[in-house]
């Protein structure tokens, strides 16, 4: 399976910690965003929307990482112990997902367009993002994981973002700590122990550091 992807990037980083997982080696090819090779022609006719992550199974393509972490555990996974076959499980575990989709696009959003141009950061998008957290610490209350009582998809995906959000503390005055927030904290400090994967899958943050670093 050939994967295009962004080693700095929490959407792809969240592909390959479920491919990690699930025990499946995925053929990783780097698109390079700023010379554009995913608008290159061979690119396009993979994915029209020329976005990453994508992946490519055969003659079926896939992009939206939340979507292809779905299809990669159905299709490959021995077990559904990250996606259970359970329908209030499944429901549970989709809704955090799409509150991670909103909770990204709300730091992008946020962080992106200054930490690009070097213009001072906005004050109600740095309190859209801390809202978001503060739901997100509510949800966790009680909970070592964001659904039931074992590592999911939704831990992944939100595990690939929250870790992002937390290395962009390095960017001056970004000035959101998701360490603030006890319920996020346990949750994270306990995700970076027991998801398979995680010391690898985190060089992709220092790509990202190393990155705006160089801005």
């Amino acid at each position: 399976m050939d994967f295009y992807y962004l080693p700095g990037s929490a959407p792809c980083r969240s592909v390959l910690l479920t491919a990690h997982c699930i025990g499946i080696e995925l053929n990783k090819k780097i698109l390079d965003l700023r010379t554009g090779d995913h608008l290159k022609p061979e690119f396009l006719k993979i994915n029209p929307q020329h976005t990453i992550p994508t992946l490519v199974d055969g003659d079926f393509s896939l992009w939206e990482s939340r979507a292809i972490m779905i299809y990669l555990v159905e299709q490959y996974a021995k077990t559904d112990s990250l996606f259970p076959k359970c329908p209030e499980t499944r429901a549970l575990i989709n809704q955090r997902l799409y509150f991670d989709m909103d909770l990204y696009m709300t730091f992008g959003k946020f962080f992106y367009p200054p930490a690009m141009a070097k213009t001072p950061f906005d004050p109600e998008g740095r309190k859209k993002l801390e809202t978001q957290l503060e739901l997100f610490n509510t949800l966790l209350a009680g909970n070592n994981f964001i659904v039931g009582e074992t590592l999911t998809l939704a831990d992944l995906s939100l595990l690939a973002t929250i870790s992002t959000i937390d290395m962009a503390q390095f960017v001056k005055d970004f000035n959101v700590d998701v360490r603030k927030y006890a319920n996020i904290k346990k949750w994270y400090e306990n995700m970076r122990a027991v998801t398979p994967g995680f010391k690898e899958n985190h060089e992709g943050c220092l790509a990202f550091q190393k990155f705006f670093e160089g801005k």
